[in-house]
């Protein structure tokens, strides 16, 4: 199994609305950027990934699971883009704000921290427990 973090505006698509899809999930669709279709294209049914509300609260809220493999975005006719499906398998206890992640050394390689636009992004398996803990959920 492989981690990623995904992040979305909560006013687009929140942690609220991951939820209301239910089992069904939903597409991770509207992704216009390379390296995060090439990021979704590299995910696994099955994967892991926080789910993360950016703008005004950036902060991990919550975790989502891969439904569906890569396939074409419905939300557009190019070809060039793809999306996977997620539901959401849980919030967190608490949410893990981007402040904490950068005041905690175990996590300062983080893409996130690196790449901080990059909209789909890997984890590892030692930030993802980290992260976990720190969100209440234990490793």
């Amino acid at each position: 199994m492989q981690y990623w973090l995904m992040k979305s505006e909560p006013s687009t698509w929140s942690w609220d609305d991951q939820l209301a899809a239910g089992a069904a999930g939903a597409e991770w669709d509207g992704v216009r950027n390379y390296q995060a279709r090439n990021n979704m294209r590299a995910m696994a049914v099955g994967d892991r990934a926080f789910f993360y509300h950016s703008q005004k609260e950036k902060a991990i809220v919550g975790i989502v699971e891969v439904i569906a493999p890569a396939h074409p975005d419905s939300t557009t006719e190019d070809p060039r883009w793809d999306c996977v499906d997620v539901r959401a398998v849980e919030p967190l206890a608490r949410a893990v704000t981007l402040d904490e992640i950068r005041a905690d050394p175990r996590l300062a390689e983080m893409v996130l921290l690196r790449n901080s636009r990059l909209s789909v992004q890997p984890v590892s398996a030692a930030e993802w427990s980290v992260i976990r803990g720190m969100g209440g959920r234990g490793a």
